[in-house]
């Protein structure tokens, strides 16, 4: 680790809750993230499966689609999280998840390229404007003695809804694709309720900083930018698992339940070992040294799907892959919010979704284009030895990065 950032000099007081009333918001935040995870993980990963085998377009346009998702949400997210530092957090999830479940409903009814890219892009402003607030929230009622075990929790909730989610999908997908959109849709305007209620209505100051007060604390903090930087390698890695792994387990498996089964696996040791490894781990490594770790598992289980030449073998890479992940989620998360300035939440979290939206746009981008070039030049081993590069190198830049010292909370 080489330079050390200053922490900001004063950082404004979390929201003014009583204890009950802080872990009543946490616990309906963990409430809100079932509903949250359970309607994107039904859906979201059945697109290139209806979109190419069912409807007949191209693997690269339907990537285009989902880029398109990602670029938008967490392109924009960064407004989302402006927006929630000015008008309050639960104003902006509120209208968040509104937009969401529309641009889901209106999902079961795109037949066609450009309709599907409306869809999605609905979809996508409906996230960019919950998610920073939704992830601001939760740095804000918690501390940085609190914030490991809670994103552990949380993590494991959202694992049980990537359990159960794909095989709602799946299920629901044997009687028509729209039931599948509308059953998603169902669940973020659930989470409109939810959020409504259970979610605490902070206090806003009186005068609301100008909103590009915080970006000015962003680029004074150079640990948060070199973080979400390299950031954006692990996502082009880490997206593969909605567009590049679904397609290869219906191509191995022979039919959609392959898909199911895979997400079914990946999830199942999220909550197997979620809550238990980290906390084992966060005992004996640094925050930041569990995720260079759990990067270069990714990459390698990744790569390793070259090798693999039958439904079992992509199960087994699977597997290597969700113990990466289970590494790589809360760490990342523990140590974005922990170099976040409290004095702008909103703002920094918005900022660390970029990561997500050039790393996850590019990945979902190339992810669709590199399956097409592998069955046209029958190279196979293409794909994922690009994936596992890409994976190795954010291991590298996230372990050479300047780390600084967690902003108070």
């Amino acid at each position: 680790m080489n330079a050390a950032a200053t922490p900001p000099a004063s950082v404004a007081a979390g929201p003014v809750l009583d204890e009950a009333a802080r872990k009543r918001a946490l616990n309906g935040l963990l409430v809100y993230t079932f509903f949250m995870v359970a309607g994107f993980a039904m859906l979201m990963p059945l697109v290139a499966v209806h979109y190419v085998d069912g409807v007949g377009m191209a693997a690269a346009a339907v990537g285009l689609a989902l880029a398109v998702r990602q670029l938008l949400q967490q392109g924009l997210a960064l407004l989302g999280g402006m927006l929630s530092d000015r008008y309050g957090a639960r104003r902006m999830i509120c209208l968040g998840v509104l937009l969401r479940a529309a641009g889901f409903a209106s999902l079961a009814f795109a037949a066609d390229l450009p309709l599907l890219l409306l869809a999605m892009a609905l979809s996508a402003l409906g996230g960019a404007m919950f998610e920073a607030p939704y992830q601001a929230s939760i740095a804000a009622l918690t501390d940085a003695q609190s914030r490991p075990r809670y994103y552990a929790i949380s993590n494991w909730v959202s694992g049980v809804a990537t359990t159960l989610g794909p095989l709602l999908g799946v299920a629901l997908l044997r009687f028509d694709f729209r039931i599948v959109c509308l059953a998603a849709a169902a669940c973020f305007a659930l989470n409109f309720v939810i959020a409504l209620r259970l979610l605490p209505k902070f206090e806003m100051p009186p005068q609301p900083p100008p909103l590009r007060h915080g970006l000015g604390l962003v680029r004074a903090n150079r640990a948060f930018a070199a973080l979400v930087g390299w950031l954006m390698l692990y996502w082009f890695l880490a997206v593969q698992i909605n567009i590049s792994f679904p397609l290869l387990a219906q191509k191995l498996a022979g039919s959609v339940d392959g898909v199911g089964a895979m997400f079914a696996l990946s999830a199942g040791i999220t909550v197997a070992l979620q809550y238990g490894l980290v906390r084992w781990l966060e005992r004996r490594l640094s925050a930041a040294q569990v995720l260079v770790l759990g990067v270069a598992l990714m990459a390698l289980s990744t790569g390793a799907i070259a090798f693999a030449g039958s439904y079992a073998g992509l199960l087994a890479c699977v597997a290597g892959y969700a113990l990466g992940a289970v590494m790589t989620r809360p760490t990342q998360q523990t140590l974005i919010a922990g170099l976040a300035d409290a004095r702008a939440l909103g703002t920094f979290l918005g900022v660390s979704s970029l990561s997500l939206a050039v790393g996850g746009g590019l990945g979902n981008i190339a992810g669709g284009w590199l399956m097409d070039v592998a069955a046209a030049t029958q190279r196979p081993w293409l794909p994922w030895a690009v994936f596992c590069a890409v994976g190795l190198s954010s291991a590298l830049g996230l372990h050479l990065a300047p780390r600084g010292r967690a902003a108070p909370s």
